[in-house]
C-alpha cells in the first residue's frame, strides 16, 4: 500500500504543532521496535549526508546492518521521492 492511498494518516501527520504532539503521536501510533527502526533510518540518512564515514562506521554508529545502510543511501541518492533529501536540506536551512 503506497501512502498517497492513506491520506488521513498525512493530513495526521501535518496536523502536528509540536515536537511534544510529534511524540506522543508516535508513541501512539509505533511499536517501540518501528520507532528504533525510524531512528536508525534518519540517522543513517545524516551520516551518510555528512559525507565523512564508510558504510559500515555508519553502520555502528547507527546501530543498524551495513543493508540498511545501502538501502538509505540508494534512496537517498536515486529514488524518485527525495524525502530524506527534502528534509535533510531543510533542517539545514533553519540552522
Amino acid at each position: 500500500m503506497t501512502l498517497s492511498k492513506r491520506p488521513d494518516l498525512i493530513d495526521a501527520l501535518l496536523a502536528l504543532e509540536s515536537r511534544q504532539e510529534a511524540e506522543a503521536f508516535l508513541a501512539d501510533l509505533c511499536t517501540p521496535g518501528e520507532i528504533k527502526t525510524f531512528s536508525e533510518r534518519w540517522t543513517i540518512a545524516r551520516l551518510l549526508d555528512g559525507g565523512e564515514h564508510s558504510y559500515r562506521e555508519i553502520a555502528e554508529e547507527a546501530s543498524s546492518s551495513t543493508a540498511t545502510v545501502v538501502r538509505v543511501a540508494r534512496f537517498l541518492k536515486e529514488m524518485p521521492h527525495q524525502g530524506y533529501r527534502l528534509l535533510l536540506d531543510r533542517l539545514k536551512r533553519r540552522k
